[in-house]
């Protein structure tokens, strides 16, 4: 029996973006509230104080927050120009070329080959935005999380951006160099990527032919697409030479081929090759190139939620990770939300487990799944161990229920192994009602993709996890309170990051690429909006 777990997406993170994006339309500088008079201090200022008038080129490209992001730029700069007879010119055009290897357009920034020339106010004003800009995208991401791939956060207090990319470019207007290193995220998952993509990007993309549907291949048997199949992987490097056989036959190097092929995909390594395989196979080899220049985009986003220690859940490749000392020091395999019930991401702390947990069903999963089995045969109420109860959690007796009009009330399973959530449950505060946990669907995780869950995550080896996160001394409490048989909620003594975000494309410290089936169709949208200059 699969287990199953209420997830409400109905919350959308908003984010005022700190400069001009596609995304977010700018509202024109003359609708902006009148600022307090101010004597200007040098031509500069004056400038910037009457923008829309003095430099409409420029304002019209700018909203409210990057304005003010300039303002402060050059107050720090004591209101000079910063650019006009500067060395520091080219040096900028050379890093804002090199944002191609992060998977950044350069024309976004087009940023003029010549030196503005004393009284060019207007032209170092677009300069500075441009490298505010360029800064901007490469630290925190050139578009708006929120507005595609909202990640919910427990911790409500604003970061103070506009203070931190400051930090960053105002000290970098002595070595432009190292303020694009700087705002470069420095996480392992993002430098690993951008490496392979640079070189990529520079070479002339391979060429494959795609696989032909048809019947499920198994190990020993034949059929007409062998050549093809390894043909395809030995375009990709998987097979040494393209090995045939005079009657087709799929056995030997070729089934070993697909099973490497398969784990380096998230799918099941058997060899078999079925729908999701072909499916992976006849990705176009720019498909997957550009899915690398998304992935860049995502884990510039992940950089500004990645603590040194926690536990990482990839929802795309439904892998758990815990990171000590900002090292991975242990992975499992989880499985994660269905297309039509997607596990929600989100950042917040496991805070304590429930042991031998009971399993109210969520009202989502009580509507669609288990009222049309209840109406269809009320045996299935006790077949599934579920007990009725009304709304103060009283037993209800389910003959007495007109399962036509319900009214409300709950079902419950107690603990047990059945119980779909196992043993043991590891709760985060969040308003998705979803968790990591145990299941009894254990086969499952030899599957791929796994998205089998109506949001939350299940845990293939959550004892294990357990132990890693507790201290001998609350491990064996635990165990003595798991041994009792019944509900107990146990406290963490020590609260953990837990950060649940999606990737579709990794590379290993080795340089072999780790890809995941596009389990909710982010990848596409996404790319869309970085391929939009403007």
């Amino acid at each position: 029996m699969f287990k199953k777990c209420a997830c409400y997406l109905s919350i959308c993170l908003l984010a005022a973006p700190l400069v001009a994006t596609a995304e977010a339309p700018l509202p024109p500088l003359e609708t902006l509230p009148a600022p307090l008079p101010v004597e200007p201090q040098s031509p500069l200022q004056a400038v910037l104080i009457g923008l829309p008038q003095a430099c409409p080129g420029v304002a019209a490209n700018l909203n409210g927050p990057a304005l003010e992001q300039l303002q402060a730029f050059y107050q720090q700069q004591d209101w000079l120009p910063v650019w006009a007879q500067s060395q520091q010119l080219p040096a900028l055009q050379a890093q804002l070329q090199l944002l191609a290897d992060d998977g950044l357009n350069p024309k976004r920034y087009p940023v003029a080959a010549s030196a503005p020339q004393d009284g060019e106010l207007c032209a170092d004003i677009e300069i500075s935005r441009y490298y505010l800009q360029a800064l901007q995208d490469l630290h925190y991401g050139r578009l708006l999380q929120s507005h595609f791939e909202p990640l919910w956060h427990s911790d409500e207090t604003p970061r103070d951006r506009q203070a931190e990319l400051l930090a960053i470019a105002v000290p970098g207007m002595h070595d432009i160099a190292a303020a694009f290193d700087l705002a470069r995220p420095r996480l392992a998952q993002y430098q690993n990527l951008r490496h392979l993509y640079a070189a990529q990007r520079l070479q002339a993309l391979p060429h494959w032919q795609s696989v032909g549907n048809g019947p499920l291949l198994r190990p020993d048997m034949e059929d007409k697409r062998v050549p093809e199949l390894a043909l395809r992987l030995y375009n990709e490097g998987y097979l040494s030479s393209a090995v045939g056989t005079p009657d087709n036959a799929y056995h030997g190097v070729l089934v070993e081929a697909v099973k490497s092929f398969q784990a380096n995909h998230s799918l099941q390594a058997d060899g078999v090759v079925g729908p999701g395989t072909i499916a992976e196979l006849n990705i176009s080899p720019l498909t997957r190139r550009e899915q690398l220049r998304v992935n860049l985009e995502r884990f510039r986003w992940l950089a500004q939620d990645m603590e040194p220690d926690g536990l990482l859940v990839n929802v795309a490749a439904a892998e758990l990770t815990l990171y000590q000392d900002g090292l991975p020091v242990w992975q499992t395999r989880t499985q994660v939300g269905r297309a039509e019930r997607q596990t929600p991401l989100l950042k917040s702390r496991v805070t304590r487990l429930t042991l031998n947990p009971t399993w109210t069903v969520p009202p989502t999963i009580w509507k669609e799944d288990k009222l049309p089995e209840i109406r269809k045969d009320q045996t299935f109420l006790s077949r599934q161990n579920l007990q009725v109860l009304d709304a103060n959690g009283q037993p209800l007796a389910a003959a007495d229920i007109d399962w036509d009009n319900p009214g409300n009330i709950l079902l419950r399973q107690d603990a047990g192994p059945r119980n779909p959530l196992g043993q043991m449950v590891i709760r985060f505060p969040n308003p998705f009602s979803v968790y990591l946990h145990d299941t009894p669907s254990k086969a499952l995780f030899d599957k791929g993709p796994r998205a089998f869950s109506s949001g939350c995550v299940r845990v293939e080896h959550p004892l294990k996890l357990r132990d890693l996160l507790l201290s001998p001394a609350e491990k064996a409490r635990t165990d003595t309170l798991l041994a009792s048989g019944t509900t107990h909620e146990f406290r963490l003594s020590n609260p953990v990051p837990i950060l649940m975000t999606y990737w579709t494309a990794q590379v290993d410290n080795h340089g072999r690429v780790q890809y995941a089936p596009d389990i909710y169709s982010r990848d596409t949208a996404l790319l869309a909006g970085l391929d939009r200059v403007h």
